[in-house]
């Protein structure tokens, strides 16, 4: 917890030091860019979301390192979700990132499982002709009435991820006209359409960016972001939805459970590959 002192707040940088001299003498033996990166990621996790880092200036200064080795550290922590850089004002401690669990949940219940009060801003609610690629993953001839569904999905009123939603006009009749920026989806395809979401095939890719998409969601452009497209299912198998979205990569990431099949370090050389 920082306590507030007088006349300013003291930085996440600088918490519990009387004067860099006395409590961090210069940084000696082992790589200093790693043992640089070890204390600041020390100084981000016991901070509060939202708080400023020392300069690159101060931070070389109290280290003993060059200013170029801090803003590699500091481009590695924002690389890593853990810090994130505002021009013109400095680095701060980010949000920690929304985990999404392999099983298939919709984003409103992932914002509540974690305590995060989830709201959405519709951008486009329309129903319109299913181009090719869209057809082609709904299972639909092209051209097929759609309903598309844009809209900026947030927690605690923070912009996480911009969501693009085909789903058939035909099976959903209505559904273009309910206010989906106040509900679920998913709830409304269960509860109104008898049309539950139970599996899902996704994929997921690195990407930056575009101007517009980090203009939506409050970002430079050109930030790490991961683009999921996910194809999904009703219980009778039937496709229900296409959807592509980008998520910020400094507050989204995948949550995986793994296993390994029993007696595969026990194999024989037959059986090696």
């Amino acid at each position: 917890m920082v306590k507030r002192r007088s006349p300013r707040r003291a930085t996440a940088g600088e918490r519990g030091r009387s004067s860099p001299s006395e409590d961090h003498p210069p940084l000696a033996g082992r790589a200093k860019g790693q043992q640089l990166q070890e204390l600041l990621e020390d100084v981000v996790t016991s901070s509060q979301p939202g708080e400023r880092l020392s300069s690159e200036r101060e931070l070389a200064a109290r280290y003993g390192v060059a200013r170029m080795t801090v803003r590699d550290v500091i481009g590695r922590l924002a690389s890593q979700g853990l810090v994130h850089r505002i021009q013109g004002q400095g680095t701060f401690v980010s949000e920690p990132r929304v985990a999404q669990p392999v099983r298939l949940t919709s984003f409103t219940e992932d914002m509540a499982a974690r305590g995060m009060a989830p709201s959405s801003i519709v951008l486009a609610q329309e129903i319109v002709p299913a181009p090719g690629p869209v057809a082609l993953r709904l299972q639909l001839p092209a051209g097929e009435p759609v309903l598309r569904l844009e809209r900026v999905r947030s927690g605690d009123d923070d912009p996480i991820a911009l969501e693009r939603s085909h789903l058939p006009a035909r099976r959903f009749p209505g559904l273009e006209t309910i206010d989906l920026a106040a509900r679920s989806l998913y709830e409304t395809l269960a509860t109104e359409y008898d049309a539950e979401p139970t599996t899902s095939e996704q994929r997921i890719a690195a990407v930056a960016l575009t101007d517009a998409e980090a203009h939506v969601l409050h970002v430079a452009a050109a930030t790490p972001a991961l683009r999921i497209e996910r194809i999904t299912r009703a219980r009778d198998g039937s496709v229900i939805e296409f959807v592509r979205s980008v998520c910020r990569g400094d507050r989204f990431e995948l949550h995986t459970h793994q296993h390994r099949d029993a007696g595969r370090l026990r194999a024989g050389p037959d059986d090696a590959p």
